[in-house]
């Protein structure tokens, strides 16, 4: 009878990761966003077809509502910062004074705040898109899709204002709400010559700004429970 064969002791090189396999994560949802090309063609196209929408508008706004082309000049408007657009009738876009198209040149930001400060609004608008797109890049997960729109949003109108702002020394308003709409006892807006319920003028770019703003608010705060969710049942499981 023969011996039988001596079994070869089992190496542990077989229980060794291989250092040339890259280790794939549990969940990809959670890698950051600059990783994934859908998160990027998501921000690009919100993004495009935001800024697209508000120059659309404006250019359609200021060659029709007035009943002619209103031709702006950009040394003229920065030279009279008293400058306005010649009065014209309004035009009713909803029933029930919902809503008006109403030319105007805003030398400020939204709700009219800090007129005549164009330089530092180009400046901080420069700011703001920088910081935005970092704040994409690192700080949202590829399965936060809705931030990534909050984000296209906000850049769009952003980039849109700032294009006036270059271009023609004030940002291009047109759409009045609730025109005929008064707040009672006589009341004002503080800063405001009127007692309109809305007495501001704005365009599709400050729309998407307040939008985004508010998407990526509320995104935050469901980011914020979801984390303490998880954290809470990680300690259930540990304990």
């Amino acid at each position: 009878m023969s011996a039988a064969p001596e079994q070869a002791a089992p190496s542990n090189d077989a229980a060794k990761p291989r250092a040339d396999v890259a280790t794939i994560p549990t969940d990809a949802g959670e890698l950051p966003a600059w990783r994934s090309p859908v998160a990027w063609c998501t921000l690009a196209g919100v993004f495009a077809g935001g800024l697209f929408l508000d120059l659309w508008s404006k250019y359609w706004a200021f060659g029709t509502i007035a009943g002619y082309p209103v031709e702006l000049e950009r040394e003229r408007i920065l030279s009279d910062r008293g400058f306005y657009v010649p009065f014209h009738a309004r035009v009713e876009a909803l029933p029930w004074d919902l809503l008006d198209f109403r030319l105007v040149l805003n030398h400020g930001a939204v709700f009219g705040i800090g007129q005549q400060r164009r330089e530092l609004f180009i400046v901080f608008t420069i700011i703001a898109t920088v910081a935005a797109v970092m704040l994409f890049a690192r700080a949202t997960r590829v399965r936060m899709r809705a931030s990534h729109v909050a984000i296209g949003l906000i850049l769009a109108g952003g980039i849109g204002n700032l294009y006036d702002r270059i271009i023609y020394g004030a940002v291009r308003d047109f759409l009045h709400m609730l025109p005929g709409w008064s707040l009672p006892n006589g009341w004002r807006w503080p800063g405001t010559a009127t007692g309109d319920v809305f007495p501001w003028v704005f365009n599709v770019a400050d729309v998407m700004l307040l939008c985004g703003m508010g998407i990526f608010i509320v995104t935050s705060f469901m980011e914020d429970r979801r984390a303490r969710r998880l954290e809470l049942e990680a300690r259930g499981s540990s304990a």
